[in-house]
């Protein structure tokens, strides 16, 4: 597992050309079991990270803010938590407060099946559950221009709109 280069160079978020959206269920750190398709009908920010990764502890914050910023709107975030015992991620969550899932990858099976191969990655899920977008390395989550294309894909949101943001 690489570490993505610090200092997100640009805000940009990729557009997808990767293929179809891998399976997604895990255990959050609550116990309680997340699937992907749960999330159907939502725009869903979906993270891996470690809490040994500075730039995944330095942009936390920053997704918590987008996360309050959508409040109310069809929007999700899970993080997925790569390869950590129950224990450290725990450890960091009583330091960083966080309003969405901390999931489990023990084995880091879904983040293989994801190719997330750097840390931290982000990947952008549509209403449809097809990913959109991906982002490698540390972002202002918070950005105006990441919450419009975030907005864009919701369900909802004016066709001129998605499209002059889709590029």
């Amino acid at each position: 597992m690489l570490l993505a280069p610090l200092g997100a160079a640009a805000q940009a978020l990729t557009p997808w050309s990767g293929g179809a959206t891998p399976p997604l269920v895990l255990t959050a750190l609550d116990g309680r079991q997340h699937a992907l398709t749960d999330y159907r009908g939502r725009v869903v920010l979906v993270n891996f990270w470690a809490t040994w990764c500075a730039p995944c502890r330095a942009e936390m914050p920053s997704i918590e803010r987008l996360r309050r910023s959508l409040e109310g709107e069809p929007f999700a975030v899970l993080a997925v938590n790569v390869s950590e015992d129950a224990a450290a991620v725990r450890a960091f969550a009583d330091r960083v407060p966080m309003g969405f899932p901390l999931l489990l990858d023990r084995d880091a099976q879904v983040t293989r099946a994801w190719r997330a191969r750097a840390l931290p990655m982000t990947f952008i899920i549509d209403p449809e559950g097809r990913i959109r977008y991906q982002a490698i390395g540390e972002r202002d989550w918070a950005d105006v221009d990441i919450r419009s294309r975030l907005r864009a894909l919701m369900p909802g949101a004016r066709p001129l709109e998605s499209a002059r943001l889709a590029q």
